[in-house]
């Protein structure tokens, strides 16, 4: 038995009008999903813990089998691991984005946060423009690391774990008092806006049309992260396909194997068939019990509040993802499992996370199961099955 999970990030949401009160996951074109789920076990599970903020760092925990009351430590400490930060036991690993902030003539702290990504800014674009921070700002006590796209790494020397805002939750506010308590953050965050709101680079991008990555925005403080082996919490050889830092870093915490897709780069257009054929590989041949598919798409389309392009990336999960995995793991004649379901909700009118349950999809290619039902949040909700404790739905996919 092969195993296979595909997570779409934030493909969850709530009924919104101009959709006919249906959420997108109801109302995308998804005929794999509809077909899987008549010979599936749907239902709810709730990944978030009461108490612990809704983000992808504690879902894809719980969603991969751990407990994130027990493991969590933070956010950026897991994406240190992805981009090979060497942390020691006194450092404090932070998240550093590069965001989009207006441009007025006001005080930095009465502007206003538009985006938190800077158009989907490139990598190489980013390296650029943390080179020139780095050159004014790094120190012995903070270091900036890059990492992919718009989300990158700060470490703070014998640092301690203080409360930071996520950018992607306050979108369009003044970000006044939502900046960090701790006087040298701060001043680091206004010190990068006057860096790069007139950067060279920048003034290219406003010329393209393109967003703006003006400012640092620190969030996601935790301390070094301790993760227990995949294979030997559940006993399966894992591997991971994602192009966020995040899910690479947990990977790499839990000792499973990141295989990189030419092309998966986290947005709209990210190379689904690469990934899907990587998965299949994966496990077909190249020796893997178990294999998660990570696509960001849906949670940036949720951040950015667009009901259409999120609808498009559920349909291109269903289309280029599920499909291509399928009709290839059925020509191999392997017997396999297949999850599928989102980390968290990322509703469109909030643009940011919520702790509400989750739909969830559990394939087995070996079992006839007759249910007349379709694969979203309203059907799962109706099925009855509800799992309070999100990190123990991974059993179900893997046992034996």
């Amino acid at each position: 038995m092969k195993y296979i999970l595909v997570l779409g990030d934030g493909m969850a949401d709530e009924p919104i009008e101009e959709l006919g009160n249906r959420t997108p996951l109801e109302y995308a074109k998804t005929p794999v999903m509809d077909k899987l789920a008549e010979k599936s076990v749907i239902g709810m599970a709730k990944t978030i813990p009461d108490g612990m903020k809704p983000g992808s760092d504690t879902a894809n925990l719980a969603v991969l089998g751990y407990d994130p009351e027990k493991y969590y430590t933070g956010r950026s400490p897991l994406e240190a691991l992805s981009i090979g930060v060497p942390m020691e036991d006194t450092d404090i690993a932070i998240r550093c984005n590069i965001v989009t902030l207006t441009q007025d003539e006001a005080p930095y702290e009465e502007q206003t946060i538009i985006d938190h990504s800077s158009s989907e800014i490139s990598t190489e674009d980013a390296a650029v423009l943390l080179e020139a921070v780095k050159k004014e700002l790094e120190d012995r006590q903070y270091q900036f690391w890059l990492g992919t796209s718009y989300r990158h790494c700060t470490i703070w020397k014998k640092g301690r774990v203080v409360e930071l805002t996520p950018p992607h939750d306050i979108l369009g506010k003044r970000i006044g008092k939502y900046l960090p308590q701790e006087k040298r953050l701060r001043e680091m965050m206004e010190k990068s806006y006057d860096i790069l709101n007139h950067h060279p680079l920048n003034e290219e991008r406003a010329k393209k049309g393109l967003n703006k990555a003006n400012s640092l925005w620190f969030w996601g403080a935790g301390t070094k992260p301790v993760l227990d082996s995949f294979e030997g919490k559940f006993g399966k050889k894992g591997a991971m396909i994602s192009a966020v830092d995040l899910l690479k870093g947990i990977a790499v915490g839990a000792g499973m194997t990141n295989i990189e897709v030419e092309g998966a780069d986290g947005t709209l257009e990210t190379n689904y068939e690469g990934k899907a054929d990587a998965a299949v590989k994966a496990v077909t041949e190249d020796g893997f019990d178990f294999v998660y598919i990570h696509i960001e798409a849906p949670d940036e389309m949720g951040h950015q509040g667009s009901v259409e392009r999120k609808i498009k990336a559920i349909e291109n999960i269903d289309a280029r993802i599920l499909s291509r995995v399928t009709e290839k793991m059925d020509a191999s004649g392997e017997d396999y499992r297949l999850l599928v379901l989102p980390d968290h909700p990322t509703p469109i009118s909030t643009r940011t996370h919520s702790s509400s349950p989750v739909p969830y999809m559990l394939y087995d290619s070996t079992k006839e199961i007759k249910k007349n039902w379709h694969y979203n949040e309203k059907e799962a909700k109706k099925s009855g099955n509800y799992l309070d404790t999100g990190y123990q739905l991974i059993n179900s996919l893997l046992e034996e």
